[in-house]
């Protein structure tokens, strides 16, 4: 909690860093558009998969000029992630058919480079679908490895691994800090441990994170003090291609901790990061103030301040995004669509959300025609 709340707190500091990343983006926000920003899930939302839904493209169209440029600040607030934020922005501009910046993308992992100063020249283990440890690598990390990379290093450290029939991929092949580990597996610690997207291999992640977390991070010694773990996001369940909602991260770690607080005298410690953390809500706002205040920039003061009377966060998880707004409290405007993890008529009884809408086209279609813009 300490690190999401530097990770919202150094803004400031990086605020010329921020303007100078978003010198591309439009300078035609007017005062009233800036008065507002939005917050959109990706998701359940956005997209089914690479598949755009509920009419994005259109929607997101209209945040924008004639010409392309950035009419209303608005950022990607997801729990979703595995990829480096510019790679994610470059995805999303081709699926949805508008121009989109990298520090638009929050993903659940991005709170993690605020860990660099820790653990950046250490030996940590980066898990979970996508490019897990290129993300870390981009972020400062120098030793990082990705599970399949560690778990390579071990004879039988995987019992089933006969039994499947895909073949591992080391990106990092040559490195030296991975060559060092199959000379000599047993003589390195692992510091930390990152999940920074839905793990493949249930069976094999959670045997050798119960491996690394009970013997202090050198698995086959004897048990030892829990090095740290970080879960991105504790999602139970997001919207895919299936009909019905998929298991998420959360629901990994339900599995992993089950397990681990069975064979282990001491319960297993995480942190988790992602919505619905409040300061992750207080993040958002944070990255919207640079982008209206650097299309501002002629009229305004390094350092003014930028303040909005609302801020809309637009999803379709009622126990992420909804839940997350509501706790996050002013200036935040929760709309909750129909067309992911919420299928509901009425409202959510439990997490109910400001306004219930059927997509994200009537959702912007609303927030456009509340805030007088045409």
């Amino acid at each position: 909690m300490r690190l999401l709340q530097t990770f919202a707190q150094n803004a400031p500091r990086n605020r010329r860093i921020i303007s100078t990343a978003f010198s591309t983006l439009s300078h035609n926000i007017n005062s009233n558009a800036t008065s507002f920003g939005i917050a959109f899930d990706i998701d359940g939302v956005l997209l089914h998969g690479s598949t755009p839904i509920g009419g994005s493209p259109k929607a997101l169209t209209r945040l924008y000029t004639d010409s392309g440029d950035l009419r209303i600040p608005y950022v990607f607030l997801t729990n979703g992630g595995g990829v480096p934020e510019p790679k994610r922005a470059t995805e999303l501009t081709k699926l949805l058919g508008v121009n989109i910046k990298p520090l638009q993308v929050i993903l659940g992992h991005t709170p993690f480079k605020q860990l660099v100063k820790r653990f950046g020249n250490q030996l940590v283990i980066a898990l979970g679908k996508g490019e897990p440890a290129a993300v870390m690598s981009e972020y400062g990390f120098k030793n990082v490895l990705s599970m399949d990379e560690y778990a390579s290093c071990f004879e039988n450290i995987d019992p089933l691994e006969q039994y499947k029939k895909w073949k591992i991929d080391d990106h990092k092949s040559g490195s030296s800090i991975l060559t060092s580990l199959r000379n000599d597996p047993f003589s390195h610690q692992v510091q930390a441990v990152f999940i920074l997207s839905d793990p493949v291999d249930w069976s094999r992640d959670i045997q050798v994170l119960c491996d690394i977390l009970r013997t202090g991070g050198r698995p086959g010694k004897e048990t030892s003090h829990q090095p740290p773990l970080y879960f991105a996001s504790d999602d139970l369940a997001y919207q895919a291609l299936f009909p019905s909602e998929r298991l998420g991260m959360g629901a990994f770690r339900i599995a992993l901790e089950a397990i681990f607080n069975s064979i282990h005298p001491n319960n297993l410690e995480y942190t988790s990061y992602g919505k619905p953390q409040p300061l992750v809500f207080k993040n958002a706002e944070t990255v919207l103030k640079q982008i209206a205040l650097t299309a501002r920039a002629s009229s305004q003061r390094d350092g003014e301040d930028c303040s909005f009377k609302r801020l809309y966060m637009i999803g379709d998880n009622p126990y992420v995004d909804i839940k997350g707004a509501r706790q996050a409290g002013h200036p935040w405007f929760s709309i909750l669509t129909r067309t992911g993890v919420f299928k509901g008529k009425q409202n959510h009884v439990e997490h109910p959300a400001d306004m219930v809408v059927d997509t994200v086209e009537e959702a912007v279609d609303f927030i456009l025609r509340k805030e007088s813009i045409s």
